[in-house]
């Protein structure tokens, strides 16, 4: 056939469409695959009559191409570009002219026919053993340009044919490089989805084309910080893959060594991001990837000595919490499986369990209320199924190998149904068991590993070598990783032979990897004390660190007095202890060696076992302590740091001083133990604070301290002040002025002592919260912040109040959840928004702070208020503007608790206020009212109720140039007064109350008598023996300001009080005018100008029109019991108060139903109100006692 039909091609004088149509359907799709004779024939023909068809085809070609003529009639216009890529295989001869005529379809307007050419040409540059790209260069230039196109699927074609391009063709990898690198940044972002797919697939084919090109991995490292989640999960997954695949290979050639020695590093720094989707990848990328849990133990143990023997210190800190995470998943998850079993009855009190339980675990799974669903459902199959109970159960035994809890696993998986995406059950449930199955360590991985540390002591070349690292480097790092899991696995550390091999390294590696020894000891004897299940082993243990106490080091021996105290038994600890305290007692002299090992360690048993040598100790510390080493320090010329830096490392201090230091942490740690000696806690809290200020300058030494030793004193003597306030007891005996004095270190003149008193500081407010952590008033220090000009320092201090205030809402929320009748009383020391309320007293007293009048000042204060309510207005789904509000406005009704006589003062911590609210105003985005889950409250420490119950403070204390108005969509009438409204007279003071929105009379003002404190409402019928006349209403305009100051003035005793807005008939010309009645507070006028309570301005009345009702007072006939209401201040007996009743009246003039707020007098029983009592009936603690 081939001979008879290639005479009659060449023989022919013209080859018409028609025929090359025939001829060329038959070398694409679907007759390519289907008649593959037809084709094989077709193909044939067009080679051996290629010189007769090439013009045919170039004309066809051309006039489709650059004329844009098509014969839809014929099939092969419709595969114009199938047909030119079947042509370049068969005979690329045919299509020299042709290919240069595809540039201008890569420029073309139509986005179809840009696709469809750039889809050709990738396929065509990017196939093995093309030679396109170098003979078509200019094509190749434009073809490069479409990987910028403005269409993203051209863009997304681009990029995914770059892998082809990078294995096949070494020529054209720098071109693609470049290009790539824009792309990793492209707008759209499965542009970058796919930029990450095409790297790790070449990674995973050829890693050495990688390796080359270490841009093309680095722009996979960026994308591991991309804001969206896929990427993110796809970059890491691809870099996991890659580690497992090269790394865990028995040889791995250097250069794929070296190029991917960041990998582990930075699949553990995503652990930082906040998206708990990252943090259960990287987990899963933990136990999958860079520790395969399916490896034999031995193998296991040297990846992962190796992984955390390489990585860097903040990948180690997040290998640390991932095994922190996963004990506490596998707690919550214990506690949850205890609680179902209980459930045998259902009773309220039961299912409130349940829901807490479920509650807290919905916490470490992605959307919590879908999560919430399936626990539910997974705790009615617990109950149901007792297999799957068994199973649980076994999973979450701390004593589980890793074999029998992966098998575990996988069969409770099975009885959740069928493992596809749409079983959202199935995955939530899998997620969990992730997060809380142990699949690393069990007791043989745990032996191993200590086998592998005592073979790198002694040298073992072959297993330094496979695991990269010295023999120092190894041993260090893996007594590191020993205590991570001492403290994670403690219950795996049981066997004789573990402890054996553990014990046996205190007199094998040096005295500064002792102490890692002895801590991992230390957790393991508090899940279960050695001395009773190992007494042999004990007997080896405590003549060692008998030994370390005496002649050791200060760690050795602080870490030798808690490993004693925690794996002795009670009947064996006393005797033992008497003998440590006579050695160390003789080693109490300042030319002793050990004298610095002896104060610590006498500390830390004063800590631990306080009742045991209580008088022992009491002589200790007054006299070895704080008589004869704080107070009169045995100083020479020897021990002055002769650097006249302002800090040093605590190496380089004098011994002395380091003593000195010691000694404050002994002092400490003493009183702690004792928890409730008052008497020396004032003590305690008067040397430090002297410590604080002057850094030791109060000490008559012969010696003075170098301005390095006095930051660090100032330093150790700050940071003990705070230990002892996390202490409930002691810690409630530091005075506001003691308060005040330590936060001026946040602002010390020596970054490093800012730096660590911050991060102290931090520590303290995020440790077991609420009981074990510093009060709620130590989040005022935050404030200093906004004068840090360290940016370095600013961003840390901003990144650990973000932390605090975060884990302070997390636990309000789970508090609430619980419903537990505590939570209200709880609330006032824990909400951070009060850390604006002890912000102002800390402001106030700032050295920084001299005048309320400076306005550079008063913009520095501005900086350090807004560095603290950024957080709590911004980013605060629950903010209450009226809380914040009213909080502001009942700070300013007080004085200062410190000086309170004292006018200058007082005016700077109100001017503070003013600042604050002002910020509020202009911040806030929502001005809602409402409700907040607690009063506010002021903390009577810091803020001292006014002489005059009837105080209120409306005045502004800003300069002129920094006074503004309350934007009209505030709802409110005042935010800062004008200056005149300072000056007006304050005749009304005592004859005129001002109530606030919930009609009381201020926060801390005791009510007048029953018989002058009756409010009468308009419109409200009261009982009364005898009826008494309407009460006048007086309409002050324009024309009569001064009649209504005569008016006022004349009128008896009366309460003045300013309701809602309500709409009034308009007047004659038309004009609205809004009304106010006499109740709650005066609202925004259509000008500016406000109406100050108490003071009845004449000349503000003159520029507005409004209604003011006074109403005299009368007597109550019959007084009403007192409502259970949170109270904020002690009461007399008998004395009454207001509080505060709504009643809806008739509908408005616009159909809604308007709020009259109106007084009722009550009664106080004799038996309440004598003082306030929170946590359940213990005096509001120390600083807060709000």
């Amino acid at each position: 056939m081939l001979d008879v039909l290639c005479p009659l091609i060449t023989e022919c004088d013209t080859v018409s469409n028609e025929l090359l149509n025939i001829i060329m359907v038959n070398i694409v799709e679907p007759v390519k695959t289907s008649k593959k004779n037809a084709y094989q024939l077709a193909k044939d023909l067009i080679v051996k009559c290629s010189e007769t068809l090439e013009p045919y085809i170039q004309n066809f070609f051309n006039q489709v191409l650059i004329c844009g003529k098509e014969d839809l009639n014929l099939f092969m216009s419709q595969k114009v570009y199938d047909l030119i890529y079947e042509l370049n295989h068969i005979c690329p001869s045919i299509l020299l002219s042709v290919i240069p005529q595809l540039e201008y379809k890569l420029k073309s307007s139509d986005v179809t026919e840009r696709i469809g050419s750039v889809s050709l040409l990738a396929r065509m540059f990017s196939e093995k053993e093309s030679s396109l790209a170098v003979n078509h260069n200019q094509l190749w230039q434009a073809f490069l340009g479409r990987f910028n196109d403005i269409c993203i699927p051209i863009r997304i074609k681009c990029v995914q044919y770059s892998m082809h391009f990078l294995l096949n063709h070494p020529e054209l990898r720098t071109d693609i490089v470049e290009t790539l690198k824009l792309r990793q940044h492209d707008g759209e972002e499965n542009v970058r989805f796919e930029v990450v797919k095409a790297i790790v697939a070449t990674a995973k084919l050829d890693f050495a084309v990688v390796s080359e090109s270490e841009d093309l991995l680095n722009y996979v490292k960026e994308r591991t910080l991309d804001k969206k989640f896929k990427i993110r999960r796809e970059a890491l997954q691809g870099l996991a893959l890659i580690y497992k695949t090269h790394l865990s290979a028995e040889y791995v050639p250097d250069p794929t060594r070296k190029a991917v020695t960041w990998i582990k590093d930075k699949i553990l720094h995503a652990y930082y991001i906040s998206s708990l989707d990252d943090r259960i990848l990287v987990e899963r990328l933990l136990n999958g990837c860079l520790v395969p849990f399916q490896l034999p133990s031995e193998e296991r143990m040297l990846k992962l000595l190796y992984l955390y023997g390489t990585i860097d210190e903040h990948a180690s800190r997040a290998f640390v919490e991932i095994q922190k995470n996963l004990l506490l998943v596998r707690r919550h998850v214990a506690e949850l499986l205890n609680c179902v079993r209980n459930f045998d009855k259902q009773t309220p009190e039961t299912e409130r369990q349940l829901s807490v339980r479920i509650s807290q675990l919905t916490k470490f799974l992605p959307d919590p209320v879908k999560a919430s669903e399936f626990l539910c459902k997974f705790a009615a199959d617990l109950k149901q199924d007792k297999q799957l109970m068994s199973i649980m159960e076994l999973i979450v035994s701390p004593i589980t190998d890793c074999k029998v809890c992966a098998d575990s696993v996988n069969l409770v998986l099975k009885k959740l149904g069928a493992p596809v995406m749409t079983n959202l059950y199935y995955n939530t449930i899998k997620i969990l068991l992730q997060r809380m199955s142990s699949v690393l360590i069990d007791r043989d991985a745990l032996i191993k590993l200590l086998s592998i540390l005592h073979s790198c002591r002694l040298a073992n070349k072959e297993v330094l070598k496979s695991l990269g690292m010295s023999k120092e480097m190894a041993i260090e790092r893996g007594l590191r990783l020993v205590t991570v899991l001492a403290f994670v696995f403690p219950n795996h550390f049981g066997e004789e032979q573990t402890l054996t091999l553990l014990i046996r390294l205190l007199t094998l590696v040096t005295e500064n990897l002792q102490p890692a020894v002895l801590t991992a000891l230390t957790y393991i004897g508090k899940a279960k004390p050695i001395g009773q299940y190992q007494v042999p082993l004990m007997g080896i243990l405590v003549p060692h660190c008998q030994n370390m106490l005496v002649t050791g080091t200060p760690k050795q021996g602080k870490e030798a007095i808690r490993c004693l105290y925690t794996n002795m038994t009670p009947a064996t600890r006393l005797q033992t202890f008497s003998q440590v305290v006579e050695a160390l007692k003789a080693n109490l002299e300042p030319g002793n060696s050990s004298y610095r090992t002896s104060i610590v360690g006498l500390g830390h048993i004063a800590y631990l076992m306080p009742e045991e040598f209580r008088n022992e100790m009491r002589g200790i510390v007054s006299q070895k302590v704080v008589k004869e080493l704080l107070v009169n320090p045995p100083r020479t010329d020897d021990d002055r740091y002769k650097n006249p830096d302002p800090w040093c490392e605590e190496d380089d201090l004098p011994e002395i001083t380091r003593a000195m230091i010691a000694g404050l942490k002994t002092t400490v740690r003493w009183l702690l133990g004792l928890k409730s000696d008052y008497k020396s806690a004032s003590k305690t809290f008067k040397m430090l604070t002297a410590f604080v200020e002057t850094g030791g300058g109060f000490i008559n030494a012969k010696v003075d301290f170098s301005e390095a030793e006095k930051s660090w004193l100032r330093l150790a003597a700050g940071s003990a002040m705070l230990k002892i306030c996390e202490q409930k007891g002691v810690g409630d005996q530091f005075t506001a002025a003691q308060f005040c004095t330590l936060s001026k270190l946040m602002n010390d003149e020596v970054v490093e002592v800012r730096n660590r008193f911050a991060t102290k500081l931090h520590r303290g407010l995020a440790r077991g919260i609420p009981h074990k952590c510093l009060p709620l008033d130590f989040m005022g220090f935050y404030a200093l912040g906004g004068y840090e000009m360290d940016r370095k320092q600013r961003s840390l201090l901003k990144g650990f109040m973000l932390s605090d205030v975060s884990k302070r809402r997390e636990y309000i929320k789970g508090l609430l959840v619980s419903a537990s009748e505590r939570a209200t009383e709880q609330l006032p020391h824990i909400m951070p928004d009060y850390m604006l309320v002890f912000s102002v007293p800390v402001l106030t007293h700032s050295p920084r702070y001299t005048s309320y009048m400076d306005q550079d000042e008063l913009s520095q204060i501005k900086d350090c208020l807004w560095f603290v309510l950024e957080p709590l207005i911004l980013k605060n789904e629950s903010y209450s503007f009226g809380f914040y509000k009213s909080l502001i406005e009942r700070m300013k009704n007080h004085v200062d608790s410190l000086e309170p006589e004292n006018e200058e003062v007082n005016s700077k911590m109100y001017a503070v206020c003013d600042i604050a609210l002002g910020l509020i105003l202009q911040r806030s985005t929502s001005f809602e009212m409402k409700d907040y889950p607690s009063e506010p409250r002021i903390p009577p420490m810091y803020f001292k109720r006014h002489e005059d119950p009837f105080f209120s403070n409306a005045r502004s204390y800003l300069p002129p140039d920094m006074q503004y108005a309350a934007p009209k969509k505030a709802g409110i009438p005042i935010s800062v007064v004008s200056e005149t409204a300072k000056r007006q007279g304050r005749k009304l003071k005592r004859e005129c109350q001002a109530l606030d929105e919930h009609g009381n009379v201020s926060i801390d003002a005791q009510p007048m008598d029953a018989t002058q404190t009756r409010l009468e409402i308009p419109g409200i019928q009261t009982e009364t023996d005898d009826e008494e006349p309407a009460p006048k209403t007086l309409r002050l305009t324009r024309r009569s300001a001064a009649a209504a100051a005569a008016a006022t003035a004349s009128l008896k005793p009366t309460e003045v009080s300013v309701s809602s807005p309500v709409q009034t008939d308009p007047p004659p010309n038309g004009t609205e005018v809004q009304g106010e009645t006499i109740t709650g507070e005066i609202q925004e006028m259509e000008t500016e100008e406000v109406v100050g309570i108490p003071e009845l301005e004449a000349s503000t009345c003159a520029d507005t029109d409004e209604m003011v009702v006074l109403s005299g007072l009368e007597e109550v006939e019959e007084e009403e019991e007192m409502p259970e209401l949170p109270l904020q201040v002690p009461l007399p007996l008998n004395e009454e108060i207001q509080v505060e009743d709504e009643e809806p009246k008739a509908s408005s003039r616009r159909g809604r139903p308007r709020k009259t707020e109106h007084t009722k007098i009550v009664s106080l029983p004799p038996d309440e109100g004598r003082s306030l009592r929170t946590r359940s009936g213990v005096t509001t603690r120390g600083r807060g006692k709000i």
